[in-house]
C-alpha cells in the first residue's frame, strides 16, 4: 500500500509509541476499541499519556456492530440473557455501519522509524515449531485470504448451514473467526454481506437460506454479546457470573487435566476433538461443546483451566468468546447449560458424527472399528475389538470415569455448593446481601427454594441522562460510590478511572452497578462499577477519517495466568491501581491481551467510505436509519 510495516520493539507500548510519533513527526495518534478490563485499562492510561505529551488521540469501533453502551433494556441495565440482547440488537433503530473501504495508497512518513525484523523477536519457541508447521499447512493469513475464505462460505455452505452447521465432519461452518479475531475481516462486512445474500434469497424464494442466514447471524451475535459480557462484568474472566457458584467445589485434578488434555479419556468423541485441536489449531463449535461440557460435568475440572488450555490452543483463541463459552457450558450464565446437565459423549457421538468418519480420522486406533461400536468401544464383543485391532486399556484406554458415577458425583458436589451458599448467606446479620444484583430462577441448578441464583444488576443508562460527548467515545469502567440521587459530574481531561471511599476493592470483585455517564467524585454510600466517557476527543465526526476495517489484534501474554489487577489501596485511584505488566509478555503460561495501538500521520490517510444509498434495509425489509445519520437529523432538530 506504499508504507512499510514497522516492528518496534520496547520495553513498554508508550515508549514505542513515543519513538514512533518522534521520528515520524506524526501528532495524532488512532486506535481501536478493545473490550477486556486489561485492553481497557492499558488504553485508557495510555491515553492520558499521549493527552498530557500534546498528541491528538482518537478511537473507533472496529470490532462490533454495536458498543456495549448502545445497548440496554427498558431500564437503562445490561441484558443478562443472549436472546434479550440479540432481539435489542437486531431491533435498533440504526443499522450497523457499513465497513469503509481501505484506502487505495498510504504516503509513507518523512522521517525514519528504526524497527526491528520479525525474525528478531522471540515469537517461536523451539518446542512449538512441529505443531506451527501444522498450522501453516491448515491456515492462510493476510485479508486476501480472508476475503477468499469470506466468498467461499457465501457461495457454498452458507446457503444450507443451519442443516449442516452441526454436522462435525466437512466444510460445513464459515472458518471465519481466526480472520476476524486477528482483525483480518470486519464484522460488519460479513454483517452486511450475509445480510445482501439474504435478500437476494428472499427474492428468489429460497426460504433455507433466509434461515441459515439468521442462524449465521446468531453465531456473530454470539460474538457480539462476549465483548459484551466482558465489558458490563470484567470479573467474568476469572469468576461465574452468577454469585452462587462461587462455592462449587471444582476438583482440581491434573491427571485427568492431562487425559483431557491428550485425548485419552476413553471416550471417542471428546478425543478426537482434543487431538484434532492440537493438531489443527481448530474444532468445530459442536466439538468444542462436547469437549468442554466433559471436562466440567464429568471430571467437574474447573472451566478457568479449559479456557486457559483453549487460549493456550486455539488458532482464533478469543478472550472474550472463550469466557462466554466456558461460563455457558458450566452453567455460570442464566441462560447457559443447566447445572446438573450431563450430555452423554456416546449419544453427541451418534448426534454429530454419525457415520464415525470425524472419530476414525483424528483416532487412527479406531480406524476399523464398526459404525455401530464407534462412539462406545468399552460395549464392543471381543471379537469385534481383536478384528478392529482395538486393546482397551492399551492401545486406547478405557472410560476415565464411568456415566453414572460422574453423574452421582456431579449430584453431590451441587448439593454441597448450596449447602456452603446457605451456610454463608446464614451468617450474614439480616442474612442478605445487599448490592450484589437480583435473584432470578434458573432451571437445573439443583439447589432449593425454586432454584433461584444471583446474577449483578448493571446501570448502562440512566433515564434522563445524557453525555456530552461524541458517540463513538471509548468509555471504561470506573468505580464510584453511589446513592438514590447521584449528581453526576463530567470527567475532567487528567481525571484517571476513580476509586473513591476508603474500602479496598480489587476491580474483579465488583459484582454491582454500571453506568456509562460520566461522573466525578460522589458522595455515595455503596461501591457501584461505572463506565465513564472520554471527554478529551473532539465531538467531530472521526469515523470519516478511519480507514481501518478491522480491529488489528494481536494475541500476547501477561505474567499471570490472570488479568493482572493489584487491588487498590486506601485513597488511590482505579488507574493507578490496576497497572498492567508489559514485562514477559510473551509468557505461554499466562491469558493474553489483544493488541491495537496503530499510529499514522494523519495527512497520508485517504479518506474512502461508501454511499449512503448503500446501507442495508433492516430484517423487515424496512430501510433503518445509520448511525451517522440518526446523529445529523438529532442535530438538525437541534
Amino acid at each position: 500500500m506504499g508504507s512499510p510495516l514497522i516492528i518496534i520493539k520496547a520495553q513498554d507500548t508508550l515508549s514505542a509509541l513515543l519513538h514512533c510519533a518522534r521520528s515520524t513527526g506524526a501528532t495524532r495518534i488512532f486506535y481501536n476499541h478493545l473490550y477486556d478490563p486489561v485492553s481497557l485499562v492499558r488504553d485508557h492510561n495510555l491515553k492520558q499519556q499521549l493527552l498530557d505529551r500534546g498528541f491528538m488521540v482518537q478511537s473507533f469501533n472496529a470490532d462490533l456492530l454495536y458498543e456495549p453502551w448502545e445497548v440496554y433494556d427498558d431500564n437503562g441495565q445490561a441484558f443478562t440473557t443472549f436472546d434479550a440482547y440479540w432481539k435489542k440488537c437486531l431491533n435498533m433503530p440504526f443499522e450497523p455501519e457499513a465497513p469503509l473501504l481501505p484506502p487505495k495508497r498510504l504516503v509513507p512518513p518523512e522521517g525514519i522509524v528504526l524497527g526491528c525484523r520479525a525474525e528478531d523477536l522471540p515469537l517461536e519457541h523451539e518446542t512449538e515449531i512441529s505443531s506451527n508447521a501444522l498450522l501453516r499447512k491448515g491456515w492462510s493469513p493476510g485479508w486476501s485470504n480472508a476475503d477468499k475464505a469470506l466468498d467461499e462460505f457465501l457461495a457454498g455452505p452458507l446457503l444450507d448451514y443451519e442443516k449442516n452447521s452441526q454436522k462435525a465432519n466437512g466444510p460445513n461452518t464459515s472458518h471465519l473467526s481466526p480472520h476476524m479475531h486477528f482483525g483480518e475481516l470486519s464484522v460488519r462486512k460479513v454483517f452486511h454481506c450475509v445480510r445482501r445474500k439474504q435478500l437476494l434469497w428472499a427474492k428468489e424464494g429460497k426460504a433455507n437460506g433466509r434461515d441459515s442466514v439468521d442462524y449465521f447471524l446468531r453465531s456473530i451475535g454470539l460474538r457480539e454479546y462476549s465483548r459484551y459480557l466482558c465489558f458490563n462484568f470484567p470479573f467474568t474472566h476469572e469468576r461465574s457470573l452468577l454469585h452462587n457458584l462461587r462455592f462449587f467445589p471444582w476438583r482440581q485434578d491434573e491427571g485427568y487435566f492431562k487425559a483431557w488434555r491428550q485425548g485419552r479419556t476413553g471416550y471417542p468423541l471428546v478425543d478426537a476433538g482434543m487431538r484434532e485441536l492440537w493438531a489443527t489449531g481448530w474444532i468445530h463449535n459442536r466439538i468444542r461443546v462436547v469437549v468442554s461440557s466433559f471436562c466440567v460435568k464429568f471430571l467437574q475440572l474447573p472451566w478457568t483451566w479449559g479456557m486457559k488450555y483453549f487460549w493456550d490452543t486455539l488458532l482464533d483463541a478469543d478472550i472474550e468468546s472463550d469466557v462466554l463459552g466456558w461460563q455457558y457450558i458450566s452453567g455460570s450464565l442464566p441462560d447457559g447449560h443447566e447445572l446438573d446437565r450431563m450430555d452423554c459423549p456416546q449419544v453427541q457421538g451418534y448426534m454429530f458424527d454419525p457415520d464415525g468418519n470425524y472419530t476414525r480420522q483424528w483416532l487412527p486406533e479406531l480406524a476399523r472399528m464398526p459404525t455401530e461400536w464407534i462412539h462406545h468401544p468399552w460395549n464392543a464383543p471381543a471379537d469385534i475389538l481383536k478384528a478392529s485391532g482395538v486393546e482397551l486399556g492399551s492401545n486406547y484406554p478405557r472410560p476415565i470415569v464411568e456415566v453414572a458415577s460422574a453423574r452421582e458425583r456431579l449430584q453431590q458436589a451441587l448439593a454441597h455448593m448450596w449447602e456452603l451458599d446457605a451456610n454463608a448467606r446464614a451468617a450474614l446479620p439480616d442474612r442478605t446481601e445487599e448490592g450484589l444484583g437480583d435473584t432470578i430462577e434458573v432451571r437445573g441448578t439443583g439447589g432449593p427454594l425454586h432454584e433461584r441464583m444471583v446474577v449483578p444488576r448493571v446501570v448502562v443508562k440512566r433515564q434522563g441522562a445524557s453525555s456530552g460527548s461524541s458517540w463513538h467515545d471509548q468509555r471504561v469502567p470506573s468505580i464510584v460510590r453511589q446513592d438514590d440521587s447521584p449528581q453526576i459530574n463530567k470527567l475532567g481531561r487528567n481525571q484517571l478511572i476513580s476509586h473513591q471511599g476508603s474500602q479496598q476493592v480489587c476491580a474483579t470483585d465488583i459484582e454491582a452497578s454500571t453506568d456509562v455517564h460520566s461522573c466525578g467524585s460522589l458522595d455515595r454510600p455503596s461501591e457501584q462499577l461505572l463506565i465513564s466517557d472520554h471527554q478529551n476527543i473532539p465531538s467531530t465526526d472521526h469515523d470519516l477519517q478511519s480507514t481501518a476495517e478491522s480491529s488489528s489484534v494481536r494475541k500476547r501474554s501477561t505474567n499471570n495466568n490472570q488479568f493482572g489487577f493489584s487491588p487498590p489501596s486506601s485513597g488511590s485511584s482505579m488507574g493507578d491501581s490496576l497497572q498492567i505488566s508489559e514485562q514477559g509478555l510473551a509468557s505461554p503460561d499466562a491469558f493474553g491481551k489483544k493488541m491495537s495501538k496503530q499510529l499514522f500521520n494523519i495527512n497520508s490517510l485517504a479518506e474512502t467510505k461508501f454511499d449512503e444509498g448503500d446501507e442495508m434495509p433492516s430484517r423487515q425489509s424496512a430501510v433503518r436509519e445509520t448511525k451517522r445519520q440518526c446523529l445529523n437529523k438529532a442535530l438538525r432538530e437541534k
